[in-house]
């Protein structure tokens, strides 16, 4: 039975194989086909991979004027047309307008440096219409921008007309096997690659809906000898709207150094300048989050800015907010809202800033300054090497409180005067590796207005000054000392932590002191010298029977048309000051001729 089944079953196979037997060659021969259709597309994608790597090379020369290597470029077919190539290296423009520009050295750096980049585009093409490509991937770009002088060499004429910004319209090919397009580096594989694009005549077109850029670097130098290139570490960025010749919207995220943080910035770039690409135009807003400026020694507190810019990326302006809630002296301990608004330029070549000017306010203190921010380098066994920031400021202080600008350099939470202040003065700091306060030099002129001392105790001496200066003793234990107002003026210079001040003036009602001396910051030792000028005579100025003893002695005291000139002294710290008269002084102090004033 079973022998029965197995004959039955094997006649069936074989008439199934006799009548279905054109099916079978159909598929073998549809096998060997794509097999062959296989072969014969890898064949034609090695045999185009280097006309289509020739035309990229020679498409950027024209564009650029420059010499061009493309060190490797491969094509696949696998999840449709897709591209990889590495090692491209496009170099400055060799002519422009007719310019012959300066010979580098050995080649000299490349403008372009571009580790990989990679593309998908549609295997269907269509002779005339543009290859539509939805995203460009790129891996470590680096730009170098010559300086100015690389595309317009001194004595050179300047070009009347507006750079050419002519989209990529590549040429028949003509590059070398490396990948040149110096067009002195022509060799047998050119001449290959030229023959193979015969075939495939009129100019490939590309449109580009994205390009995502990361790791790149872009580093403008310049001709300055003592100055260092300005560089920017760009973490990411997306280009949109990609158009040979045409504006580029952009999207970016850059590290910066110092402070150090995170800024975002969207914008606009292009066209780009072929003729000297330092020129080519830019604009767009940016955010700098959590910038922490305990990168500066000296000072501390988180920053965060947004503002917008635009210009070339030579030359361009800024306008931005800064706010710092807990800006303070790293010293000191007190912290303070700093707010700013700002305009500035800035030199793209060496990051060079003016700033035109800095409109700031300082807890309830307002003040601008107008300056430079200098980057200063030094050469080391012959090596630039950046050595920070000169900071060159002349500040004005219009509508201020003192007691502002004591908290922010104190490290007390009760300061010792309080009043209007305005000051002009002259701020620099040079670069190194001190803390602010200590680099730090500042002078100018300043006058202080209803001032009041916080401690009572030097306020009542203030108040028994102003009311003896008067001669008005029998007001002396009624009067109320808080309602006592001062008034300061005079000239200063800080450097190296102590405030010196040649002139000091101090006035209450019926007492003007001259000071001279100086105070130092960290410590707050304070040491003066001076004289007090009173209305009253010594002798009403003492008052009661031991005035009436000091009568004969008044003339002694009257100079100048005070009443009583003595010399005194101011010594101590900020938080006990102590004042006096300056015995030794009074040696040299002549009693005045009746009849003189």
């Amino acid at each position: 039975m079973e022998a029965k089944v197995r004959r039955e079953m094997s006649e069936v196979r074989a008439g199934f194989a006799r009548r279905y037997r054109w099916l079978i060659g159909l598929g073998g021969g549809a096998l060997v086909v794509l097999a062959g259709l296989a072969v014969a597309a890898e064949v034609a994608l090695h045999r185009v991979q280097p006309f289509l790597r020739a035309r990229i090379v020679e498409g950027l020369h024209e564009h650029f004027h420059a010499r061009v290597e493309l060190d490797d470029f491969h094509v696949s077919l696998v999840h449709g047309l897709s591209a990889v190539g590495t090692g491209l290296r496009i170099w400055p423009p060799a002519q422009v307008g007719g310019v012959e520009a300066p010979a580098t050295p050995g080649g000299g750096e490349p403008l372009i440096r571009l580790a990989e980049f990679r593309f998908r585009a549609p295997l269907h093409f269509r002779r005339g219409v543009p290859i539509h490509i939805t995203q460009v991937l790129l891996t470590g770009l680096e730009i170098h921008v010559p300086p100015r002088t690389h595309f317009h060499p001194p004595g050179a004429p300047e070009a009347n007309e507006k750079p050419a910004t002519a989209p990529i319209e590549p040429a028949r090919p003509n590059a070398g096997g490396a990948g040149d397009a110096s067009g002195a580096a022509s060799s047998q594989n050119a001449s290959t690659d030229s023959a193979q694009s015969n075939s495939l005549t009129g100019p490939i077109k590309f449109i580009v809906d994205k390009i995502v850029c990361t790791g790149a670097t872009l580093v403008l130098e310049t001709d300055k000898p003592d100055k260092l290139p300005l560089e920017f570490a760009i973490a990411r960025v997306t280009m949109a709207n990609v158009t040979a010749g045409e504006a580029m919207n952009f999207d970016a995220e850059l590290t910066n150094p110092k402070p150090v943080g995170t800024i975002y910035s969207t914008g606009s770039f292009g066209p780009w300048v072929v003729e000297d690409p330092g020129e080519s135009p830019v604009n767009g807003k940016y955010t700098f989050k959590d910038a922490d400026l305990g990168t500066f020694k000296g000072i501390a507190g988180i920053l965060n800015s947004t503002g917008a810019y635009e210009g070339t990326l030579r030359n361009m302006t800024v306008d931005g907010d800064t706010d710092t809630p807990d800006f303070r002296l790293t010293h000191f301990g007190n912290t303070m809202p700093l707010h700013t608004h700002f305009h500035a330029r800035v030199d793209g070549t060496n990051g060079d800033t003016w700033l035109e000017p800095v409109d700031a306010t300082l807890g309830r203190s307002h003040f601008t300054a107008k300056g430079q921010v200098v980057r200063v380098g030094e050469r080391i066994e012959g090596v630039l090497r950046e050595q920070g920031r000169d900071v060159a400021l002349h500040i004005d202080v219009d509508r201020a409180r003192i007691e502002d600008f004591l908290h922010l350099a104190s490290g007390t939470p009760t300061q010792l005067l309080t009043g209007d202040v305005r000051v002009r003065a002259a701020l620099h700091v040079p670069p190194g590796t001190a803390p602010v306060i200590e680099r730090m030099t500042l002078a100018g002129t300043f006058h202080l207005d209803q001032a009041r001392f916080a401690s009572p105790q030097i306020q009542d001496r203030i108040e028994e000054l102003s009311l003896r200066g008067q001669g008005r003793l029998k007001e002396l234990k009624t009067a109320d000392s808080s309602t006592v107002r001062s008034e300061m003026d005079g000239t200063f210079s800080m450097g190296g932590g102590v405030v010196k001040l040649p002139t000091l003036v101090y006035k209450v009602p019926g007492a003007d002191i001259d000071l001279t001396g100086a105070y130092g910051v960290t410590g707050g030792t304070l040491d003066f010298t001076g004289t007090a000028k009173l209305e009253a005579t010594v002798s009403k100025i003492v008052g009661g029977w031991k005035g009436m003893l000091l009568k004969p002695a008044d003339r002694f005291f009257k100079k100048d048309g005070a009443g009583t000139e003595v010399p005194i002294y101011v010594a101590g710290t900020r938080e006990e000051p102590k004042f006096g008269l300056d015995f030794k002084r009074f040696k040299t102090t002549s009693p005045e001729t009746p009849g003189q004033k």
